[in-house]
């Protein structure tokens, strides 16, 4: 039975492909106040504005390519089982080939019915006010919105309990509740962090990689070969 490695990814996993945070830009996300394009109460307010927003980061999409990481992760497939938790609401973890995403933070390329968080839908074109649900409610974005909460995280940690290894790419480890998911890996689990700022130091069962992504999975696959 192959190892089962689980990779937690967050924004620095996707920066190298072009895809920008507004955690490196002072609360900035593409020139724009998260609280106004990434809170339910920002839709609220200008609903056009938050819809303008995604189509933007959806079209984004189509310019931006995986990078060595993504494929790196997809190589790993070949002698481990592999599954990514990833907090990026890109699709190049898909675009690259790997086989098992959980996305903690919601989708791009996937709408929802206002009135039914079940009742997403693959969307690939812009969204625009006056899109409605087959029920007749105003269709939003599927991503996870400051103060809502994370659906997949419960399915996350019950893959975090199932490690053999533990991967860590390119995030702060400073966002709950996808900063806690590396508690619940197995106390004998190895853990790999690997980020150019790393918030966390070398010691015990944690290796820190600091370096970006594309450098660190080379290292990664060097280490676990």
């Amino acid at each position: 039975m192959k190892k089962h490695i689980v990779v937690l990814t967050g924004a620095g996993m996707s920066a190298e492909s072009g895809i920008k945070t507004f955690r490196d830009a002072d609360g900035l996300w593409e020139g724009h106040d998260v609280m106004e394009v990434a809170t339910p109460e920002g839709f609220k307010r200008n609903p056009e504005l938050v819809l303008n927003f995604y189509n933007q980061r959806r079209q984004q999409l189509n310019e931006v390519e995986p990078n060595q990481a993504h494929k790196d992760l997809v190589a790993l497939e070949t002698d481990y089982e592999v599954t990514i938790i990833t907090q990026n609401v890109d699709d190049l973890h898909e675009r690259a080939g790997s086989s098992n995403i959980i996305h903690l933070h919601g989708e791009l390329r996937k709408i929802r019915s206002t009135k039914n968080e079940n009742d997403i839908t693959v969307w690939t074109e812009d969204l625009h006010l006056g899109d409605h649900c087959e029920s007749g409610y105003q269709l939003r974005p599927h991503i996870v919105w400051f103060g809502e909460a994370v659906p997949m995280i419960e399915n996350a940690m019950e893959v975090c309990q199932q490690a053999d290894i533990l991967v860590i790419i390119g995030t702060s480890m400073q966002v709950y509740p996808a900063a806690g998911l590396m508690d619940y890996a197995p106390i004998e689990t190895p853990i790999y962090y690997i980020d150019p700022k790393p918030a966390i130091s070398s010691g015990g069962k944690i290796t820190v990689i600091p370096s970006s992504a594309t450098v660190g999975t080379k290292e990664l696959l060097r280490i676990l070969s």
